[in-house]
């Protein structure tokens, strides 16, 4: 059986799926990675020994530009412009995806609606199984939830019925993704598809998520499988200069926004917070190119790091609340001061702080005095016990039971 893994998104999305393609190999299947060919995430599937077949095209300096272009926008002109992208992506990567597909049985597709849309389209032409995968419960359709809001189709205010907002969601996602999808479809003598949410998203879908983080609560809106977090095992040493660091000292806060392009001010502000409470930083890079302001000896400056290793090495860590740092920090026992950006970061800053394990912040912009105060919260005795004792809750199997479930469905 060959099994194709595709995604279009970051690190966040394609990290996962390198778990999950080893996960598959070690059950006999052969499995390959559709993802941007950034040299990062080439380099993380090589170590992972999971083929990369590469996606349309590489996504870094595609999203600067997709960030740069909507920052002013308006929303109605934000929605024209994702519906621009919409009708470029399901084109371009149909086109790669149907190279990657190439003796491939089946298709599991994660990351951005529209490459989902193109890998549908794909397992259609070519008669192979689909299924969508998800990292998070919010983007299905469910009565304890509300969808998400896109630019220029605000959700009406006062409307507190969850089902009558999915509905609504249908137009939605037809208005924004309607005209790329169908004119594809046309374009290769297709019929018009008539909701292309449902189209996409299937009958059944493969919800990648820790159960105790992001519990999937049952829906006759749709059908979700959960088989918990895609964890890909790391091994590599930290660096020298930073072991040098840690064992110099106090444990430190470790601050990374990921590829969330943040103001540089975010990082500034993080440092004068931490050391308004007496600790020391451990400074990501990220896309958003943070640096640190002094060369004062308390703070450490670092790229793309084993966070497996680190973070249980620090004293709390402040993100974004990306899914995959969300999860490697909740494993560590370490406490979270979350900063959400865009997507589902708002819904784990929220869960963070439901389970006692951290403290959201209010908002994306940060400010010294802000993140004190979350820092104050996240550092309190209770918090750093409770998530001491939750991290043994956290499942490092999920890409494990996720692979033994393809296999079972796609046979």
């Amino acid at each position: 059986m060959r099994i194709l893994l595709s995604t279009y998104g970051s690190r966040g999305d394609v990290e996962p799926l390198a778990a999950l393609g080893a996960a598959l190999q070690a059950h006999g299947v052969e499995a390959r990675v559709s993802a941007p060919a950034d040299a990062e995430f080439a380099a993380l599937l090589a170590r992972a020994g999971v083929p990369l077949a590469p996606a349309f095209a590489p996504v870094r300096e595609w999203a600067k530009e997709m960030i740069s272009r909507s920052r002013s926008a308006s929303p109605e002109d934000r929605a024209r412009l994702i519906s621009g992208q919409a009708a470029e992506i399901v084109a371009r990567q149909y086109e790669a995806l149907s190279a990657a597909a190439e003796g491939c049985d089946a298709v599991v597709a994660f990351g951005l609606f529209p490459s989902c849309a193109a890998a549908r389209l794909v397992a259609e032409q070519r008669g192979m199984r689909y299924m969508l995968g998800t990292f998070c419960p919010i983007w299905l359709p469910s009565p304890h939830n509300r969808p998400h809001e896109y630019p220029g189709h605000p959700l009406p205010a006062g409307v507190t019925d969850n089902r009558l907002l999915w509905e609504m969601d249908i137009r939605t996602k037809n208005a924004l993704f309607g005209e790329a999808i169908n004119g594809h479809r046309a374009s290769l003598g297709l019929p018009p598809v008539q909701n292309v949410r449902d189209y996409v998203y299937g009958k059944k879908v493969l919800l990648a998520c820790d159960p105790t983080l992001g519990p999937w609560l049952p829906s006759d809106l749709i059908d979700a499988v959960q088989t918990g977090a895609f964890i890909l095992p790391d091994e590599r040493p930290l660096p020298g200069g930073l072991e040098t660091f840690l064992g110099g000292g106090s444990p430190p806060v470790y601050v990374g926004f990921g590829s969330i392009s943040v103001a540089s001010e975010a990082g500034s502000a993080a440092i004068e917070a931490i050391r308004a409470n007496g600790l020391r930083t451990v400074l990501a890079h990220g896309w958003a190119e943070l640096g640190l302001v002094d060369d004062g000896g308390d703070c450490f400056a670092v790229d793309e790091v084993n966070q497996q290793a680190l973070f249980g090495r620090v004293a709390a860590v402040l993100h974004h609340g990306g899914a995959g740092t969300t999860v490697a920090a909740a494993r560590a026992g370490a406490p979270q001061v979350i900063v959400p950006q865009i997507g589902d970061q708002p819904y784990w800053a929220r869960r963070v702080a439901e389970l006692g394990i951290g403290a959201a912040h209010d908002g994306p912009v940060p400010t010294a005095q802000s993140l004190s105060a979350a820092l104050e919260v996240a550092l309190a005795p209770k918090v750093r016990l409770h998530a001491h004792k939750m991290a043994g809750e956290i499942h490092a199997d999920g890409a494990d039971a996720a692979a033994k479930w393809l296999v079972e469905r796609m046979r």
